[in-house]
Formats: structure tokens, C-alpha cells, sequence
């Protein structure tokens, strides 16, 4: 089976996503606010946490998918991954008060984005055995 990191990553996200949003609903529930934020403080943070993550995910997700595309299965992409993932745990955590899990949760999510990203880049310049651009296939003529 191909992309294991990518797959456990992505369904790992989805889990964390969930929980984001049963995070905002206790708290809709508790104070019966329906739409909006009520102006309630704890609501805007954990609605914003969830936004952070929804904001960042895809581009790490869709980062580790190519990064594992093009070079493989990695104890180094495992290990990004991993980071990432307790990186979008602490941050909701930190925006609920614990100010620590904010901050290392975001150093880590931008640190994270830019080697991924800056590793992206270098990757088919790196390459021993560079990836053949397949580019577009043209439509079969119509018959």
C-alpha cells in the first residue's frame, strides 16, 4: 500500500477536526447560541482554533502527500507528521487558556510548513532519480 503517512495523517486531521467542532457545540449547546458567536469569549477562540486548523491542514496534508509521492515512505515524514498532528492538538488547547500549547502549536505548524514547503522545493532538484513530468494527456479525437 502506497502513501501510508499521507493517509494516517489525513485521517488522523479528520479525527482532530471532529473534535474541534464537538469542542464549539458544547459550548453552543451550554449557552444556547445557534449562529454567530454570542459574544461569547470561550466561543470566538475555540471557533477561531478550529478555523487555525482548517486554514493550515491542507497545505501540510497536500505537502506530505507530494513529499511521499515523490520520495517515499520516511522515518523524517513519519516524524513530521507526528509533529504536526500534536501541534494541532496543543494549539486548541492553548486558545482554551493554556497559553503554552498556543504558542508552541503555532511555532510549530509555521516551522513545519516551511521545511515541508522549502523541502517541496529543493526535492526535485535533490533527486537522483527525478519523477518524468507525465504532463497532460490529450483527449482521444473524436470519432
Amino acid at each position: 500500500m502506497g502513501m501510508t503517512i499521507s493517509l494516517v495523517t489525513a485521517g488522523a486531521c479528520a479525527l482532530i477536526n471532529l473534535w474541534l467542532a464537538f469542542r464549539i457545540g458544547q459550548i453552543r449547546r451550554a449557552h444556547s447560541i445557534f449562529v454567530g458567536d454570542g459574544g461569547d469569549d470561550r466561543l470566538v477562540r475555540r471557533m477561531r482554533a478550529q478555523a487555525n486548523f482548517v486554514e493550515y491542514a491542507p497545505f501540510v496534508l497536500i505537502l506530505i502527500a507530494l513529499i511521499e509521492y515523490s520520495s517515499g515512505t520516511g522515518i523524517a515524514l513519519w516524524i513530521a507528521a507526528g509533529l504536526f498532528l500534536i501541534a494541532r492538538i496543543l494549539h486548541p488547547l492553548g486558545m482554551d487558556g493554556w497559553m503554552p500549547g498556543r504558542m508552541i502549536g503555532t511555532a510549530l505548524t509555521l516551522l513545519l510548513l516551511l521545511g515541508l514547503g522549502g523541502y517541496a522545493i529543493a526535492l526535485p532538484f535533490l533527486a537522483r532519480n527525478p519523477i518524468p513530468d507525465q504532463g497532460v494527456a490529450a483527449p482521444p479525437p473524436a470519432v
